[in-house]
């Protein structure tokens, strides 16, 4: 006999059995427990890709400072040559909210990388910018916190390849050449900053000019007799005095007074007061170091020979008056080399910025002079012609104007040889 549950007034209702089978086979509530037990993984699940979607914002925003900062540091490099790349990149990294030590935020900087394919490249700059992140729903999975990093490497790039720059802001024929001088630039550019719109450059008759690039703020004259690989370019801006922040180091008293030989001499670093001046067969070597000429001329004549490995040759004056000037002839055997540290790096031949605009240079030894660094007189107005047949050389000309008289060779093979890159100077992203 079956039993069935009844009330208390005898009435009969549902069978036990029956109801517990009906309960262990109803699912019409089972999404309710489903999702309750579902629930906290799907929150997590969204909070996660959430948090994911911060991660990677924040590595973009990682990624973008790393980036400007190794640009920003492979310029200053290759423009300063100095141990500064670091601080450079830690403020252009802070720029963009990331400080060294501040909040967790690391700047590694490493000059050259410490990875990947630019390890012996000392141009090159690593900047690795690193900031831990507090975990949110993720903390469910573990507490410790999550580092975001980004790595950038960067080159420069276009290093500065000009050789020669007149500075004249508004000369006509700022530079030019004479007769049928024929000027070879081998892998660099001439800069011209003269704004003169009819001849800021002026290349007449045969003469012709051989370059990189020509890059002038004004006019040309005779167009056609320049051969260009990447172009002539006319109204740019000036070209930057890349010595401009090099000072004469001070001097006083005279080591020698009007200092003339024909003979066979090696001399000393010092202070050449009212002259200097080779003939008749004189073969010089100077020693490394600072020459200073103060007033007078300094000539090498035809058949002298003049000798210099480290040595800057200054032109100046002691008392205001009368300064220094310089005349090579040709004829004339130069051989100088400027130093590649101390602080007339990469200068062979340095004219005062003190003395007045109409003070002529004239370095017209031919091939016979070879000038291995800067020859920097911006205010004075520099004849020239010379150069080796080579294109093994290290030559920069800055001059307020000048003129090529006869034939000129320059080259820029000037890595270690202590010069600073004239014209523009760029890094690009490599790693």
């Amino acid at each position: 006999m079956r039993r069935f549950l009844s009330d208390t007034k005898g009435k009969l209702i549902i069978p036990l059995a029956l109801l517990l089978r009906r309960f262990r086979r109803d699912q019409s509530g089972a999404f309710v427990i489903i999702t309750a037990l579902v629930m906290p993984v799907l929150i997590g699940t969204v909070g996660l890709g959430t948090e994911v979607a911060l991660w990677l914002n924040k590595h973009r925003t990682l990624q973008s400072a790393a980036d400007s900062s190794a640009v920003s540091a492979a310029t200053a490099y290759f423009l300063n040559n100095t141990a500064d790349v670091p601080v450079q990149a830690k403020a252009v990294s802070a720029s963009y909210g990331f400080t060294n030590g501040l909040y967790g935020v690391t700047v590694a900087v490493n000059r050259p990388p410490q990875s990947g394919s630019y390890t012996t490249q000392l141009g090159a700059v690593e900047v690795i910018v690193q900031q831990p992140q507090i975990r949110l729903f993720s903390a469910l999975w573990t507490s410790d916190a999550l580092p975001i990093s980004a790595r950038a490497v960067a080159v420069s790039t276009n290093s500065g390849l000009g050789c020669v720059l007149s500075l004249h802001p508004t000369a006509a024929a700022a530079t030019k050449t004479q007769g049928g001088a024929q000027v070879v630039l081998s892998g660099c550019s001439l800069y011209d900053n003269s704004a003169d719109a009819n001849g800021a450059l002026t290349v007449g008759g045969s003469g012709h000019i051989t370059a990189l690039s020509v890059e002038v703020v004004g006019g040309i004259s005779g167009p056609s007799n320049l051969t260009t690989t990447q172009g002539v370019h006319t109204g740019q801006p000036p070209a930057s005095d890349p010595y401009a922040s090099t000072s004469i180091p001070s001097f006083s008293g005279c080591t020698q007074n009007n200092f003339h030989t024909t003979g066979t001499v090696t001399i000393n670093p010092g202070v050449y007061c009212n002259g200097f001046r080779l003939n008749g067969g004189a073969n010089v070597t100077m020693n490394p170091g600072i020459y200073y000429m103060d007033r007078g001329s300094f000539a090498i004549n035809g058949g002298t020979t003049l000798t210099g490995n480290g040595v800057t040759i200054i032109f100046t004056s002691s008392t205001g008056n009368n300064y220094a000037t310089a005349s090579i002839n040709g004829g004339a055997t130069v051989n100088l080399t400027a130093p590649t540290t101390g602080p007339t790096a990469g200068i062979a031949l340095f004219g005062d910025r003190n003395m007045p605009n109409d003070r002529a240079f004239s370095f017209s030894g031919g091939s016979t002079q070879v000038i291995d660094g800067a020859i920097y007189v911006p205010k004075g107005d520099v004849s020239f012609a010379g150069g080796s047949s080579t294109s093994t050389g290290c030559t920069q000309l800055i001059a307020r104007t000048i003129t090529f008289s006869d034939n000129s060779k320059f080259a820029l093979n000037c890595s270690g040889k202590g010069t600073k890159p004239l014209g523009s100077v760029t890094a690009k992203l490599v790693e």
